[in-house]
């Protein structure tokens, strides 16, 4: 019984999710109906309203707010300009020089926001045009921002990491941690693949012109605070100055100040970035509420047990297990939102990475590696939609082609996390 409630139940939540239905109200209706059906109203209702105020009262989640504060008030006070202007005054002059400075901006400036979609937003709005100028061809440009923007939800801070930190019990900083490796190679890889693709097509990025010392200083100067912010933020929390709670904080301040001494925080601004933060926290808190019920019922069925022993039972080799996991969440990652695919899965991923032997805090990051990699793949990548609404000079189908080569360099990146950990663990110790 308890699994036919489980089938019947993951068919109404993907049910309700076809209507349209918000996929935070469509896993909290169905995970509670399902438990109330099976346990009863009462403990349902009770089990919702702990899940809700052990949520709302956890000082871990607390940092999800904060984050997204400073990405929001970091957006609006120029720092990926500042970035993108000395990245390119840099590298500017070789062939693709605006790419790698993209890519180079991508990084930083994804640090400080955390979020994918918001950097490509960001970048699309900053680099595009610049590059259009210069003669380089929009599908390459808009697919190399695309794939860029998949780095903020790698590079720490990310919010992403920190849900996954508190939905798994562990550490947040663990996870920080761990995800510099995978980052660094994902930069390195990206660019590789952008100096493969200029090579074989060097009509697609011609180099621009060289800048002197002086204009280079300029740009240094100019992106200094943002660089200092960097350091302070991210600095203070590997360096044990800050906790992850504190080090969002100051960020938030921060972020704040820098916004109003650059003279770009009008009251409308002010407001609009609380809304923006709030409407955010508010959706990913949902999303938890609807998870953290969803799991509650998926455990009482039994699906988790039953399927970790189907699992062990067809006696496939670890690797293949961990590769048909990663091809799930490839197909999830470009259809759902990043956090609700990792969320929805969790229950049923979780215990059979577990029972294999693999450590909690390495398939962190392969997940979230993998459920990025799905904002860009074909036909539903949503940093490609994103791309094109604040750019729609390229048009679909060409961000499509431009971000194919970046597809394939991510594959190898994620083939790499999998088969060496220690990518990802070396840095623990």
């Amino acid at each position: 019984m308890g699994l036919e409630s489980f089938a019947i139940g993951l068919a109404v939540m993907f049910g309700l999710i076809y209507l349209q239905i918000p996929i935070a109200i469509a896993m909290l209706a169905t995970g509670f109906g399902g438990y109330a059906l099976l346990v009863g109203v009462t403990p349902a209702v009770s089990t919702l309203v702990s899940a809700i105020d052990a949520s709302v009262t956890s000082q871990s989640l607390a940092v999800v707010p904060l984050f997204l504060l400073m990405g929001s008030f970091a957006s609006i006070s120029g720092l990926a300009t500042d970035l993108y202007r000395l990245s390119e005054r840099m590298i500017g002059h070789r062939r693709g020089g605006l790419l790698h400075a993209t890519i180079a901006g991508c990084a930083v400036f994804g640090a400080i926001c955390g979020s994918s979609v918001a950097t490509a937003a960001t970048f699309g709005r900053v680099a595009m045009p610049e590059m259009a100028t210069r003669g380089y061809a929009l599908s390459l440009a808009g697919g190399t921002i695309a794939a860029a923007g998949t780095l903020g939800a790698l590079i720490p801070p990310s919010v992403i990491l920190v849900i996954y930190a508190i939905m798994t019990e562990s550490f947040i900083l663990d996870l920080f941690v761990a995800a510099v490796g995978p980052a660094v190679l994902a930069v390195a890889l990206q660019m590789l693949t952008l100096a493969v693709v200029t090579a074989r097509h060097p009509e697609l990025a011609p180099p621009g012109d060289r800048y002197s010392r002086a204009d280079r200083l300029e740009a240094l100067i100019g992106a200094a605070p943002t660089l200092v912010f960097l350091l302070v933020i991210i600095g203070g929390m590997y360096g044990g100055v800050f906790t992850v709670n504190e080090a969002a904080a100051v960020g938030a301040i921060l972020s704040i100040v820098f916004a109003l001494l650059r003279g770009r925080l009008t009251w409308a601004r002010f407001l609009g970035c609380l809304v923006e933060a709030g409407r955010n926290t508010g959706m990913i808190y949902l999303i938890i509420f609807g998870a953290e019920m969803m799991s509650y019922f998926v455990t009482v069925t039994g699906a988790p047990q039953a399927f970790t022993a189907f699992i062990e039972a067809t006696g496939w080799p670890p690797l293949m297990i961990v590769a048909a996991f990663v091809l799930m969440y490839v197909v999830l990652g470009s259809v759902f939102d990043t956090i609700a695919a990792m969320l929805i899965t969790l229950p049923f991923v979780l215990p059979v990475i577990e029972s294999l032997g693999y450590d909690v805090v390495w398939w962190g990051i392969v997940t979230v590696a993998v459920v990025e990699l799905g904002m860009i793949t074909p036909p539903i990548g949503m940093n490609i939609f994103v791309l094109n609404a604040v750019a729609p000079q390229a048009g679909l189908p060409a961000l499509f082609r431009g971000v194919l080569p970046f597809v394939l360099s991510d594959m190898v990146r994620i083939v790499l996390i999998v088969l060496f950990p220690v990518i990802s663990l070396a840095l623990l110790g």
